[in-house]
Parts: C-alpha cells; sequence; structure tokens
C-alpha cells in the first residue's frame, strides 16, 4: 500500500545493515536520511553467516530507544534479498554509507546488481559526517574490548549496552 503525502505517494527509503551495534555514523546517515525522504526504515538484517555481539532483537530495541522521538524513522528486521523486503515496504531507495573511497565499488556493484534484479528501486549513496569516516561497527566493537574509549562514536545506549554485554566500565 502506498501512502500519499501532499498528492504524492510517500518516499520511503530502507537504509540496511546488521548494525551491530548501531555507531553514530549510522544515526548520522538516518537522520539526514530522514530529510530526504518522508520515511526511512533501519533494516536490520538477519545474517547468518555473522556472529553478532547482539541478537537481531537487541539491535532492533536499541535501534528504536535511539529513535524514539524520530517520526520518520522506523525500525524493522529483514532477512533474504535486499530489494525484495524494500518492495514489499513500498520503497523507492536503498540508502546506502561510504565512509570511504574503498567502501565505493563494493557499493557500486551491489547498486548495480539490486537495479537489476528491481529496476525501481533507487539506490542513494551517503558519506556520514567528516568526524565519522572512520567509525565502523567492527572497529568500535575492537576498541571497547580492548580498553579504549568509544564516548562520541556510539548513542550512550549503545554504549551502556556494550559496558553490561562486555563487562568493561569505561572511563577513559
Amino acid at each position: 500500500m502506498t501512502i500519499m503525502a501532499n498528492d504524492r505517494a510517500e518516499r520511503i527509503a530502507v537504509y540496511p545493515g546488521t548494525f551491530d551495534p548501531l555507531t553514530n555514523g549510522h544515526v548520522d546517515i538516518i537522520h539526514r536520511g530522514a530529510e530526504l525522504f518522508d520515511r526511512i526504515v533501519v533494516a536490520i538484517l538477519v545474517n547468518p553467516d555473522k556472529s553478532p555481539l547482539f541478537t537481531i532483537e537487541e539491535r532492533a530495541e536499541m535501534a528504536r530507544e535511539v529513535f524514539t522521538d524520530q517520526p520518520r524513522v522506523e525500525v524493522d528486521v529483514f532477512e533474504g534479498l535486499l530489494v525484495e523486503y524494500a518492495t514489499q515496504r513500498g520503497a523507492h531507495a536503498i540508502v546506502r554509507g561510504l565512509r570511504a573511497v574503498s567502501d565505493f565499488e563494493f557499493e557500486m556493484q551491489m547498486a548495480l546488481m539490486n537495479r537489476r534484479l528491481s529496476a525501481t528501486i533507487e539506490t542513494v549513496l551517503m558519506m556520514p559526517a567528516e568526524s565519522y569516516t572512520y567509525v565502523s561497527s567492527r572497529l568500535v566493537k575492537e576498541v571497547f574490548s580492548l580498553g579504549g574509549s568509544i564516548q562520541g562514536l556510539v548513542p550512550a545506549l549503545v554504549e551502556r549496552r556494550l559496558t553490561e554485554r562486555l563487562g568493561t566500565s569505561q572511563n577513559a
């Protein structure tokens, strides 16, 4: 079902990822994506090939709490082909983040494959704010597990949950 906004179809974007954990780079892209689209769906991927630190339910719960005051942001969970999920959600676009030039080749391949699978869904590549260009979920987990400070790299809620999960207190 397509919802009409001011006599036009609602512009919906899907921002997929594992978000293990959600970083401020993700948050930045989501906030800015919500300005470009009527609604942005943070689609958390169920990926059986990965061993995430947080369960899919925990990741969805944290994201929902972070965006609780953002009516244009919705959090959902999906598995399978992204373009099929995006089509089911009535999305017009897939939002992907680019941190560095090295991300571009992979993202371009994915965008072209997604276009082949569904010519009606565009891919929008967004760069995070400069201060988050080096931030990744993998690096956040690594720095945290080694006792480094991740303050300002993830939402406070995520930092608390990492402390609970890994039993490490961050005073740095």
